[in-house]
């Protein structure tokens, strides 16, 4: 139960980045994938890692998404717990880098 719920969270945050403009799909990650993102979104600069619990270590959740990132994209987690909003947590610095190159 617990996978497929991660499953339709990926799901979600595929068509959220999707509906505002970043097309994306669920990554390979499913299929055992090393390095590859939860969500696939060629344009978006961020490797999205997703997690859908209640207690995240967050700490953890980014150090996986930037081991999984490989420097090619910046690291990212998005996550959510039961009746709570999705949330994006990137590194600060590469967020100010970005914005720079807006």
């Amino acid at each position: 139960m617990q996978r497929n719920k991660g499953a339709r969270f990926e799901r979600e945050v595929a068509h959220l980045l999707s509906d505002n403009g970043w097309p994306a799909t669920r990554g390979c990650q499913h299929r055992g994938g090393p390095g590859s993102p939860d969500v696939e979104a060629s344009s978006f600069p961020w490797h999205v890692e997703c997690k859908r619990v209640e207690r995240l270590n967050l700490y953890e959740a980014m150090t996986q998404a930037t081991g999984d990132a490989g420097g090619q994209k910046m690291p990212a987690v998005v996550s959510k717990r039961n009746h709570g909003d999705v949330l994006f947590t990137c590194k600060f610095m590469d967020l100010l880098t970005w914005l720079a190159d807006q």
